[in-house]
């Protein structure tokens, strides 16, 4: 039985976070290469440390002549995405730090595998399972601890870069407890954050003076009570940030791009994929169907899982739960669902638009919960799949 009363804890990390900034550099190298070709293959890694940045992976172009011409681009690409965070501290500066490139061309036996699937279609660029979830407790539809932590530094991210607030650095970090009484957020318990500053005489009182205004700007007036503990900068000092300060990766924060643990994950990251990687065009179907099944009163939770083998053009399984919210059998929405939407790999990406250049914005604060764009971005959030939902069952 699913419990009703409990406290749930999410964080979130902010762009200058070095785990981050890597997936910022991948996703860029990514939407160069797409907004050359729509169907580029591109599987970009990114290593940051003081003073240094590695890029490596795959890249595909139909004109292989093409790749060199676009290989001396992506020093740039990253110098410009370091440069946009805001690094430009001695030992990690956007103008100095050493960029070695690494990338180069697409195995031969993983295009095959992709490029002719079987029933003569395209096949999943690898095997794997992608969970996609949604629920009614926010208006996103998205569990409220990831949101909110989201939310948190999204802001600080506005107003410290406007010029607003002057004091703040780029790397940063949001967690936030909230206590769930049957089944609704009603409280946060604690808040933590910890963000970069730039003066070792600024303390812990001195940063909560200036983050708390926002902080109370974006998260629910009422759950902030008296009770709520505050925890900021809880360690005193963090002035040394970034990559200077931690190393990083590309694909380490998959929880807080996602769910914030509130669901299931199948293990696979997004950032520097191109969309024939399932690992991240199956899990933005999930997400899109998971949504438009709450959207059409079906369930108040959903969480959706699909199942790919490499090679092999259609799913394996579709699975659906509702935590028991279900207004309508699990199996019929299935079975709607295997209606309703081709999800080929190639069919996930005509249903979602997502041979564009639209992946640098999603690097930060959260795959899910964001407005679908006008050009195409964040479409798997849209709710248009509802009436052919309501029809399917």
């Amino acid at each position: 039985m699913t419990r009703s009363n409990f406290i749930f804890t999410s964080e979130s990390v902010s762009e200058g976070h070095p785990d981050k900034l890597c997936d910022r550099i991948s996703d860029a190298v990514l939407d160069a290469f797409l907004a050359e070709e729509p169907e580029a293959r591109v599987a970009a890694e990114t290593f940051a440390t003081t003073n240094r940045v590695v890029i490596g992976g795959e890249v595909g172009l139909t004109d292989q002549a093409k790749l060199s011409q676009y290989m001396g681009q992506i020093e740039q690409i990253a110098r410009d995405c370091i440069k946009d965070i805001g690094y430009e501290q001695d030992k990690f500066h956007w103008n100095t730090v050493e960029i070695t490139n690494l990338l180069h061309e697409q195995s031969a036996h993983i295009a095959q595998g992709v490029d002719a699937g079987s029933d003569k279609d395209e096949g999943a660029g690898d095997q794997g399972i992608m969970f996609g979830y949604a629920t009614t407790e926010t208006t996103e539809l998205m569990p409220a601890p990831i949101q909110y932590a989201h939310a948190i530094l999204r802001r600080l991210a506005e107003v410290r870069k406007n010029g607003t607030e002057r004091d703040l650095g780029p790397d940063a970090k949001s967690q936030l407890s909230l206590r769930y009484v049957d089944g609704k957020p009603v409280e946060v318990t604690s808040i933590v954050l910890s963000t970069q500053h730039t003066s070792e005489d600024q303390d812990s009182s001195y940063i909560r003076g200036i983050v708390e205004p926002y902080i109370r700007e974006v998260i629910p007036a009422e759950w902030i009570t008296a009770n709520t503990e505050w925890w900021v900068n809880p360690t005193g000092t963090f002035v040394i940030g970034g990559p200077d300060g931690d190393a990083g990766l590309t694909g380490r924060k998959i929880i807080v791009d996602t769910y914030g643990g509130a669901a299931p994950h199948g293990g696979g990251a997004f950032s520097g994929k191109d969309p024939t990687k399932v690992d991240r065009s199956a899990a933005y179907a999930s997400r899109y169907l998971a949504k438009n099944v709450v959207a059409a009163g079906m369930a108040d939770r959903c969480t959706l899982q699909l199942a790919y083998a490499i090679g092999v053009s259609k799913p394996l399984s579709i699975y659906v739960d509702t935590h028991g919210t279900g207004q309508v059998p699990d199996e019929e929405i299935e079975r709607a669902i295997a209606q309703c939407m081709d999800l080929t790999p190639r069919g996930i990406r005509e249903h979602l638009g997502l041979n564009l250049p639209i992946y640098q914005r999603t690097a930060a604060y959260g795959h899910f919960g964001r407005d679908p764009e006008a050009d195409g971005g964040f479409s798997w959030e849209k709710t248009d799949l509802v009436e052919a939902l309501e029809k399917a069952v």
